[in-house]
Formats: C-alpha cells, sequence, structure tokens
C-alpha cells in the first residue's frame, strides 16, 4: 500500500474517531458547559428586603394575620423535570413570574382556610426555545388551556402562632389542574412571615399522564414520566 494511501485511510480513522467522541461527549458537554444550570429547587430566600428582620424572634399576633394575603411581585411558578439525552441525564427546570392568587386566613389567625393559585403556563420558559414549544403548544396545549391553577381543599391549621421570621412547615392538600385535568395532590410548604408579608415556597409531585400529558420521546431524547410542580411566592396582606 502506498503511503499516501495510508495517511488518508488513517486521517479518515481519526476523523470517524472524534466524531464518534463528540457524538457520546456531546450531551455532557451540553450540560456541563453549554446549557445553564437547573433553577435550585424552592427554598425561603432570607432577603432581608423582603421581611427587614425588625421583629425578628417575636411572636406574631394571630389577629394580624386574619384575612386575604395576594401573591405579590416577584414570585414564581413552573416545573422541574428529568431528560435523557443520548444517554446523559439533564435536569430542565421552566420559570415564569406570571402567577397570580391569594390566601385566606381565618378568624384563628392560625387556619389557612383557602388557597387560590392560577399560573399562566403559555409563558413557562427553559432554556430551549424548541423545547418551550413543544410543551406549550404539545404537551400542554396551551391554546385550549393557558393556565395551570391550586385550589386548597382541606385547612391547613397551627398549634400557635410563630415568631416573626421563623419558618414553618407544612402539607397542603388541593387539586390541581393542568390541561383541563384535575388531580388531588399535596404539596410541601415553606413559609415563613413578619406580619404583613410572607414567604412560601414548595413543590407538588407529579406524574405527567394523570393529567393527559404525554412526555416526549424522540430517540435521542427522552421526558422523564414524572416531575415537580415548584412555586416561590411572596404574599401581602389585602
Amino acid at each position: 500500500m502506498q503511503k499516501s494511501q495510508k495517511i488518508l485511510i488513517g486521517a479518515g480513522a481519526g476523523v470517524l474517531a472524534l466524531a464518534a467522541v463528540a457524538a457520546l461527549a456531546g450531551p455532557v458537554v451540553y450540560r456541563d458547559f453549554i446549557a445553564p444550570p437547573a433553577a435550585s429547587a424552592p427554598t425561603l430566600s432570607g432577603d432581608e428586603n423582603i421581611l427587614p428582620g425588625e421583629s425578628a424572634g417575636e411572636a406574631l399576633d394571630p389577629a394580624t394575620l386574619v384575612g386575604v394575603w395576594n401573591v405579590a411581585q416577584g414570585s414564581e411558578a413552573g416545573y422541574r423535570v428529568d431528560e435523557v439525552l443520548n444517554g446523559t441525564d439533564v435536569t430542565v427546570t421552566g420559570r415564569t413570574d406570571r402567577v397570580d392568587g391569594r390566601f385566606t386566613i381565618g378568624a384563628d389567625g392560625l387556619t389557612l382556610e383557602a388557597a387560590e393559585l392560577t399560573v399562566d403556563v403559555a409563558s413557562i420558559s427553559t432554556d430551549s426555545a424548541q423545547r418551550d414549544a413543544y410543551f406549550r403548544d404539545q404537551a400542554l396545549r396551551t391554546d385550549e388551556f393557558p393556565t395551570a391553577a391550586f385550589a386548597l381543599t382541606e385547612p391547613v391549621a397551627l398549634e400557635q402562632a410563630p415568631n416573626a421570621g421563623d419558618v414553618v412547615q407544612a402539607e397542603a392538600t388541593g387539586d390541581l389542574t393542568i390541561a383541563g385535568a384535575t388531580r388531588t395532590v399535596t404539596a410541601s410548604v415553606e413559609v415563613r412571615s413578619d406580619g404583613t408579608t410572607a414567604e412560601i415556597a414548595g413543590s407538588i409531585p407529579i406524574v405527567f399522564a394523570d393529567f393527559g400529558v404525554e412526555a416526549p420521546d424522540l430517540g435521542f431524547v427522552s421526558v422523564e414520566e414524572t416531575g415537580f410542580v415548584e412555586f416561590q411566592l411572596t404574599a401581602a396582606r389585602q
């Protein structure tokens, strides 16, 4: 075999090897170096601009908590789901700040009697416009069902008023509506308040099929059949 032929064969083999490495490493490179990291799981921020902390440590007066609290600016909601991209696990989070809702505290100041939240799912975005279009147009069918909603169905009661700034953990049961389908779910929630402003953070595990949402499987990328609805809210007394 002539030397030039050997060089060409060697070069061709090298290109094929590089292509194979790129095909295998591509998803890892995308996950670790190109795609933005997934948003953090919902948590109370501890931001002193939200809760100044001047009354931190003082017991809240239940009488001051009675009434309606409205979702305020700085709130967001969305989803968290795991994808498998060419064998590589990638966590995807979508978020929107178009959240509306209210919470009603009963006359004892210790019982959450009602809660209604509405999310504009058509505005939820991730790092991929193509993914967003699929979830918006096919999975969630936002032209027909533009919003998702949660409505509390069982009161949530505390035994005593917490101190200002203390974190309270609770379970909230209610009806979650996505893509026109409603299911009873339980949200794990954290709350803290200074008596005039409150932070609420939580998540709800879901199975997409329960809401008639089919997780896409395009061969090179598939989405897990389960995920989380997540919310991180600020609420102010009406």
